[in-house]
């Protein structure tokens, strides 16, 4: 146990598969993991799929290696969900976060790295997105393949599919 009580064994810890890149999902992943770590939690952010792009370099335009890999690059783009009406929806529930003070995911993905939050993107993800290391922002893990990921599930009081 810690000074606070809060038990920062590793058993203690979460992790999230975030497995998707919109809004309406990343907010919960980063809102969750925060508050984990915040509890002295070990959180581990395994980012796969369209999750994937929530670790992307801002200033990193389409990527991929070949045409399907930049289509799907392309592709990507912050949708809210099955709302996302030509972008207007994420538009508002941003609009509607800030009224009530909710800290948009990039603030919470800041705040994540500073608690200490790992945030792992998926080896086999950037493979297939034709993502590179230098595409990815800076302060993350280095990638991880399925069977690490299930290794730090198996230890961890907490799982989530997000």
């Amino acid at each position: 146990m810690s000074e606070s009580g809060v038990s920062t064994k590793p058993e203690d810890g979460m992790v999230i598969v975030c497995w998707s890149g919109e809004i309406d999902k990343v907010w919960p992943q980063m809102i969750l993991g925060t508050t984990g770590a915040a509890y002295g939690m070990d959180v581990t952010l395994f980012c796969t799929f369209w999750g994937l792009f929530t670790l992307k370099r801002p200033e990193v335009g389409i990527t991929g290696d070949n045409w399907m890999t930049k289509m799907l690059g392309a592709f990507n783009n912050e949708r809210l969900s099955h709302l996302n009406f030509g972008g207007a929806g994420p538009k508002m529930m941003r609009s509607i976060a800030d009224r009530h003070k909710v800290a948009p995911p990039e603030e919470l993905l800041a705040t994540a790295m500073e608690l200490g939050v790992r945030l792992a993107p998926c080896q086999m993800t950037m493979d297939l997105m034709g993502l590179k290391r230098e595409d990815l922002i800076d302060g993350i893990e280095e990638p991880l393949g399925a069977a690490a990921a299930v290794s730090r599930m198996q230890n961890a009081k907490i799982n989530l599919f997000i």
